[in-house]
């Protein structure tokens, strides 16, 4: 049903002049769900990150959340629907405190004398301190530059903040691109808590060992184009693997699951 998703694009594509960056892309994740986008290097998932997150907007087709036609003009707008992207890069100022960076530039603030607002520090360290330690990250003084973290506890600062600050839907842009076995099943871990908190998350990755563990259901890119969507019980590991490596054995499973649609 309808109801069930959160967010929706139906046949969307996007041209930069003549070039197609995506064409007649279909995505729906249902509300709770780990949905995986999968594809390699110049797939056309940046692209399609993007026009989630409002950066771009659809040269054709249709973007619903909540049922509702969207056009967002700004990834603003996107967050402000609940939509929170983190991106590869973090965006983490590495000088800037833990604190600073939870909340980056939606400071609490109180009135000094009871007239000049400043910002509440006390509260941010207390508040980002807390919310790491939810997500299993424990930090002594959150006043502590982001650059003493590790790769992991920075993914989590950036996913804890979107959390925090009411995000519906999340959009993770290879969390663990970077990092070692020990950080990336920690993220893992924390995409886990984001579902069963309700919260409906779009993984993007090229790592189907990483993928296939965590997610309900799976999109493959191809130059730009959909190879398919797939829930987790009706396609194996392996399936996957071969259509990532382009192999011609997975299109019997798409004609079979369409035969079976039909």
């Amino acid at each position: 049903m309808a109801d069930d998703y959160i967010l929706e694009l139906d046949d969307v594509s996007k041209f930069f002049g003549t070039v197609i960056a995506l064409q007649g892309v279909t995505l729906r994740l249902k509300r709770g769900e780990v949905h995986c986008l999968l594809g390699d290097n110049g797939a056309g998932k940046s692209t399609l990150i993007k026009t989630l997150a409002g950066v771009h907007q659809p040269s054709s087709g249709a973007y619903r959340v909540d049922g509702q036609d969207v056009r967002f003009n700004s990834p603003r707008e996107a967050l402000d629907r609940g939509i929170a992207t983190v991106y590869q890069d973090l965006a983490l100022v590495p000088l800037m405190s833990v604190a600073r960076n939870f909340f980056a530039g939606r400071e609490p603030r109180k009135k000094l004398f009871g007239v000049i607002p400043v910002i509440d520090m006390n509260y941010a360290n207390e508040t980002a301190r807390d919310k790491l330690a939810e997500m299993g990250i424990r930090v002594r003084n959150a006043s502590q530059p982001v650059g003493t973290m590790s790769g992991g506890e920075r993914q989590c600062l950036a996913i804890a903040r979107a959390i925090h600050f009411g995000a519906k839907v999340l959009i993770l842009d290879e969390p663990t691109a970077a990092l070692g076995v020990k950080q990336s099943c920690n993220v893992l871990k924390l995409i886990h808590q984001a579902r069963e908190r309700g919260i409906s998350v779009i993984f993007i990755t090229h790592n189907v060992h990483h993928a296939y563990p965590i997610a309900d259901s799976f999109t493959l890119l191809n130059r730009g184009q959909s190879m398919g969507t797939f829930s987790k019980k009706d396609i194996t590991k392996e399936a996957v693997l071969d259509m990532m490596a382009g192999g011609t054995e997975i299109q019997s499973l798409v004609d079979e699951l369409e035969g079976r649609a039909a």
